[in-house]
């Protein structure tokens, strides 16, 4: 099947890399012309566990191509896809201007003897597949009424575990009421639930709500976990005993049970703030989502009491360690990573801080500028620093060489925000340790 793919950020890049995988030609459509460039001369533009093989390779093949010319992109596809930014605005509502200037742009390109099934890939507000559609119709060059649907389609994809996900999902949702697109996207997808996963149709409305639905669940036990491991600290139990013991019941499962510093990324802090906006806008109060986001911004600064305290509340000219820099490991993504609201509030109380992080440098020095200094290493991040602060749970980070770290750091002082190590090894080791839900070592 030929495939366009408007927009190659990370869900439309993972998007079209992954169909193309399976023998399908696929085009990349992008107005940023240096993006367009390096993908065509086979550099991959985010980091992404699995990806770069698959992209070099079909590209090889011949069936992943990139361009800047929406028009070729979509004359011989059967399918077009809507991978385009969502950007929160100031009120937390999804902002649709990108999907609907595409949508009219495809209004004076489609043809009503060529159908197209349009795609919203983008995570969407209940309601966008009728705006879009409307958008179409608005600009068509001529009567094109039955010449395309509007599906929604929205992605499950986690960043750091995207091309396993797409490869062999857990489920596909795919809301329309049109029984030829039906068709269409069931042959579409047919080769990536041959394990059985389901395909699930649905009307529109209800698929656009199922995105926003499983992220917003998702961040509710996340914080809600947060929340008992601050309770744990003033009870003085153990966070990952409770986490244990609750996760072990069927009913809980045992993902996203583990507390830290809050949740960033690209769809969480979006996707919360934008159901609580649809909420809002039907006068349908939100309590949990409201508590979630309220939970989440003070989550991740929890570590900086604990900092505080242990430098007796004075941190003008301390200069701390950081290792972690992008929102969760396997990703170069810092959209709302935590590590960037901590390095804020300490420069702000006169300390400073290098950091190393294994693959969001580039990113975080574009963000960052000169306001930290940045390691070649997590080793080198530790040189004359008066603490450790550990922002993700990067896979290198959990067994380091402390030996090392013992003869960088001027003191044997440690801030875990993601529980990296044993306390029992913590306290064996001389150090004073501090995470979180856990009891004080040292």
């Amino acid at each position: 099947m030929k495939v366009a793919v408007i927009g190659t950020g990370y869900v439309g890049l993972v998007t079209g890399t992954c169909f193309a995988e399976t023998g399908n030609t696929v085009t990349c459509v992008d107005i940023d012309v240096n993006k367009v460039n390096k993908l065509s001369s086979g550099q991959i533009t985010i980091f992404e566990p699995g990806l770069e093989k698959l992209f070099i390779r079909n590209q090889k093949e011949g069936r992943l191509f990139f361009t800047t010319d929406i028009a070729q992109a979509i004359a011989d596809a059967k399918v077009v896809f809507l991978a385009l930014p969502t950007p929160p605005g100031e009120d937390g509502s999804a902002d649709l201007s990108y999907i609907l200037g595409v949508a009219k742009q495809l209004g004076q390109l489609l043809k009503k003897e060529d159908f197209k099934v349009i795609i919203d890939k983008s995570t969407v507000p209940v309601g966008t597949a009728e705006k879009v559609k409307a958008a179409i119709l608005s600009n068509a060059a001529e009567e094109i009424g039955d010449a395309f649907d509007v599906v929604s389609n929205p992605e499950f994809l986690r960043e750091g575990v995207a091309v396993e996900d797409f490869m062999k999902p857990d489920r596909v949702v795919i809301g329309t009421q049109s029984e030829r697109s039906m068709k269409i996207m069931n042959e579409l997808y047919a080769p990536f639930v041959r394990q059985g996963n389901p395909i699930i149709f649905m009307d529109e409305k209800s698929a656009e709500l199922t995105k926003y639905a499983a992220n917003s669940f998702l961040a509710v036990k996340i914080s809600f976990m947060n929340e008992i491991a601050q309770l744990c600290e003033k009870l003085g139990a153990d966070v990952d005993m409770v986490r244990k013991g609750i996760g072990s019941d069927e009913r809980i499962g045992k993902r996203f049970l583990f507390p830290g510093i809050g949740y960033g990324g690209s769809c969480f802090p979006k996707d919360v703030k934008a159901l609580g906006k649809s909420a809002h806008e039907v006068n349908y109060d939100f309590k949990i989502l409201d508590a979630v986001m309220e939970v989440n911004e003070l989550q991740k600064l929890h570590l900086l009491p604990k900092i505080e305290k242990y430098f007796n509340g004075d941190l003008k000219g301390k200069h701390f360690a950081m290792w972690g820099l992008a929102f969760k490991p396997n990703t170069d993504d810092i959209r709302e990573a935590p590590a960037f609201y901590m390095i804020d509030a300490l420069i702000a109380k006169g300390a400073t801080v290098t950091a190393f992080d294994p693959e969001a440098m580039s990113n975080s020095k574009e963000v960052l500028g000169s306001k930290i200094n940045f390691a070649s290493g997590e080793y080198d991040a530790l040189k004359d620093a008066d603490a450790l602060i550990i922002a993700t749970e990067w896979n290198e980070f959990r067994t380091p060489d402390f030996d090392k770290v013992n003869s960088l750091l001027k003191n044997k002082v440690i801030f875990d925000g993601r529980n990296l190590f044993d306390l029992p090894q913590m306290e064996q080791l001389g150090y004073h340790y501090e995470s979180v839900g856990r009891k004080t070592i040292g």
